[in-house]
């Protein structure tokens, strides 16, 4: 039984690394459906995270943020968090690796878009208004804006054709073909 155990864990040590990829980044699971706003703050009375942080809570402002998809990611003091939740410390490196930061005493502000990549990088002061302008020029943006403003007409159009007009009839399946004999 001794045997097995020691074997056991010099396979998971050695298995280990190999299992934790670069790929684990928690920016992996909202690529393509949200765009995330990154914080990385060197504690949490930094002004520029707190100036943040109140300009998210005013109602047009949070509203923005819901419309544009966004996901708000904090690394204050290497304690990362997502929309107010804590991250574990595997995670929180993972994120940082992906964003490929070096280490610095000011606050970085990083937009990454719904395509994963990054959109804006500033240090210090942060403006929503700049951020919100960016992601609307975005080109999924656009496409977003589009797409939704054709949805809106189809579905408001009465179905055309004459009132009292047969629907069509479906068409009969194909035949699937013969197969020889062997």
């Amino acid at each position: 039984m001794l045997i097995r155990s020691l074997t056991l864990t010099t396979l998971l040590v050695l298995a280990g690394p190999l299992l934790a990829a670069d790929g684990d980044s928690p920016l992996d699971m909202d690529k393509g459906r949200s765009r995330p706003l990154i914080v990385i703050a060197p504690s949490t009375v930094d002004p520029t995270w707190v100036s943040l942080k109140k300009s998210l809570e005013e109602p047009d402002n949070k509203k923005g943020f819901t419309d544009r998809n966004m996901v708000l990611y904090s690394v204050i003091n290497t304690m990362g968090q997502r929309e107010g939740k804590d991250l574990d410390p595997q995670s929180t490196m993972a994120l940082i690796r992906a964003l490929k930061m070096g280490a610095g005493a000011q606050t970085k502000v990083i937009l990454v878009g719904k395509d994963g990549e990054k959109k804006l990088e500033q240090l210090g002061t942060v403006n929503l208004k700049e951020i919100f302008s960016t992601i609307d020029a975005m080109p999924m943006a656009e496409k977003e804006a589009a797409a939704a403003a054709v949805a809106a007409p189809a579905e408001a159009e009465p179905a055309k054709g004459a009132k009292g007009a047969k629907p069509a009839k479906p068409a009969k399946p194909a035949k699937p073909p013969e197969m020889p004999d062997d």
